[in-house]
This record gives structure tokens, C-alpha cells and sequence, in this order.
């Protein structure tokens, strides 16, 4: 199914604000959740109500000219949903929603890095080298964020950085099925039916479970899952991260990298620290020191220096 309808810049843009604002808001929500269920437990529910949403709008089926196509949505879900996704969710498990945030908005520059090196686009500048190199010293700020004598654990901060890196991927992926000039909707749901069908294994034999007695999946203790299972707070928390931050936000980001540019949008992702910083500090109490907060400036602004040029 062509998608013949052309998207309005300024359209664009609100998609791209409007997502930004909400995924600020998920690694709050992610970080709630991670009391009573694991990495993987949030990323399996998470995705699978995004699918059923999907269906639900549009319940027909994506036809491909050529088969072949379905490789790049299956690199879409493994890079920008499962890998992505669970490296995210791992991260902030160890370490403040805020940190987490702020180290997943350099994945800008990855997707610079990928497209320049497998579409051979031009992003790589001098300006794009000097914020890059201003952005790690950012990082290394927040990731020393509260810590004594400048020791810290690296395992959250690594993962988050490895988030990151796979959203350029994810970046590649999309912008390769933006030019086939399919249907947002169902483009999207068939990235989620590669990432669903793909957890399910994992999910059965409770892999990638820190315990996997915990796991609802092989959890024999019934009164146990229903206790976390029927928590309304968790299922709001699973339904705005399920039907709003992926159903939604992944279709009109798409839409917004469709009509602006991948590049030029993926850098609106430097302002997701900002919203995650104030609603982390409201909702979960997390402060950010002075360390943190020169680390959090250094990152944006690097981010900032880095896509000048980039027009």
C-alpha cells in the first residue's frame, strides 16, 4: 500500500516535538516500573499492547512488492526495539532515569556515523567532530554524576551507550523503508511483529532474566503476578509506554524523519534530556548535581555544535 499523501514541514515538526516530549517522559515511567517487573518483562508487554494498538487502527495486512524488503523491518525491530529497548531499559535499572537519558542523546551522532559510512552521506564535518568530542566529555561528567572521588559503576552508563549506538542502526533501517514509500501504520506494526515474534523465545524460557523464578512467564507463585499484574498504576505506565510512546511516537516519528530529513530529525533527541531531568525530579526525586548538570550542557551543546551544517 503506497502512501501517496505528502506531510506538511510544520506537521513534521510537531510529530517530532510531540515524541520527543513524550519519550523524555518514558524513562521515568520505565524506571517506576522496574520496582516490581524486569528489563525484559517491561519491554515484552510494552511492545506487544504497540502491536495489538496498531491492529486495532488499521487491521489490514502490509504487502510487499518485493519480500525481500522484510529484512530491513526485521533489522528495524532487533536494532531499534529489542536491542535498543532492553539495553534501555537494563541501563536505567542501574543507574537515574536522568543519566540514562542524557547518554541516549548522543545516539544523533551515531546516526550520522552509519549514514555517512552504508549511504555514503556527508554529515562528518569539522564542526560535527569538535561536538562529538564535547559531547563524550559531557558524558563522562554525568556518568560521574554523585559519585565520591570520581569512581563510578560503569554497567549502566555502558548500556545506555550501547542503546545509543543501536538507534543508528534503527535510523538506517527506517530511512530505507521511508523510501519505499509505504504505509506509516503498517510499516511500523511490522517492525513490532519482527521484535514480538523474536522476544517470544526469549520470553518462554525466561532469558535474559536476572531470576528467571521471577519471570511471569515460568512464575509458578499465581498470587504473586496477580499482585503486579493488577496494579492500575502499572498498567497506565504499561499502556502510555505501549500505546503512546511506541504505538504512536514511532509512526509519526517515522512520518517526521520521512518529511525533515532522519538526520535532521534524530537530533531533536538532545532536548529528550531536558524533559526527563524535570519529570525525574518531580515524579522518582532523582537530583542532579553540579557535575551532572555542567555534563548535561556539555552533552547538549555538543549535540547542538555537532549538527551545524547539517541543513
Amino acid at each position: 500500500m503506497k502512501n501517496s499523501s505528502a506531510c506538511p514541514k510544520s506537521l513534521g515538526i510537531f510529530f517530532a516535538v510531540i515524541t520527543i516530549f513524550i519519550w523524555g517522559i518514558t524513562f521515568v515511567s520505565t524506571k517506576y516500573l522496574l520496582k516490581n517487573f524486569s528489563a525484559f518483562e517491561i519491554l515484552f508487554v510494552r511492545f506487544i499492547l504497540a502491536y495489538l494498538g496498531l491492529w486495532i487502527i488499521k487491521p489490514v495486512s502490509l504487502k510487499l512488492e518485493n519480500k525481500k524488503d522484510n529484512v530491513w523491518f526485521f533489522l528495524a525491530g532487533l536494532s531499534g526495539i529489542i536491542i535498543y529497548q532492553f539495553t534501555e531499559n537494563a541501563a536505567i535499572s542501574f543507574t537515574t532515569a536522568s543519566n540514562v537519558s542524557i547518554i541516549v542523546s548522543i545516539c544523533p551522532m551515531f546516526t550520522a556515523i552509519i549514514a555517512q559510512i552504508f549511504f555514503k552521506e556527508k554529515h562528518i564535518t569539522i564542526f560535527f567532530v569538535v561536538g562529538f568530542i564535547i559531547a563524550i566529555s559531557g558524558i563522562v561528567l554525568v556518568s560521574l554524576n554523585g559519585a565520591s572521588g570520581l569512581h563510578f559503576n560503569p554497567k549502566g552508563d555502558l548500556l545506555a551507550l550501547a542503546s545509543a549506538v543501536c538507534w543508528g542502526f534503527y535510523s538506517m533501517a527506517v530511512s530505507k523503508i521511508n523510501s519505499m514509500n509505504l504505509d506509516r501504520i503498517l510499516c511500523t506494526r511490522r517492525m513490532f511483529f519482527y521484535a514480538v515474534i523474536t522476544m517470544i523465545p526469549f520470553a518462554v524460557f525466561g532469558i535474559f532474566e536476572n531470576d528467571p523464578s521471577s519471570s511471569f512467564y515460568l512464575n509458578m507463585d499465581a498470587q504473586k503476578n496477580a499482585e503486579r499484574f493488577s496494579s492500575l498504576v502499572s498498567w497506565a505506565n504499561f499502556c502510555f509506554l505501549g500505546l503512546g510512546a511506541s504505538a504512536f511516537c514511532f509512526v509519526v516519528w517515522n512520518v517526521a524523519c520521512k518529511t525533515l530529513g532522519t538526520v535532521k530529525v534524530t537530533v531533536g533527541i538532545y532536548m529528550i534530556p531536558v524533559v526527563t531531568i524535570i519529570f525525574a525530579f518531580f515524579i522518582l526525586g532523582e537530583k542532579l548535581t553540579v557535575l551532572g548538570a555542567v555534563g548535561c550542557v556539555l552533552t547538549i551543546a555538543g549535540l547542538a555544535i555537532s549538527n551545524r551544517g547539517n541543513k
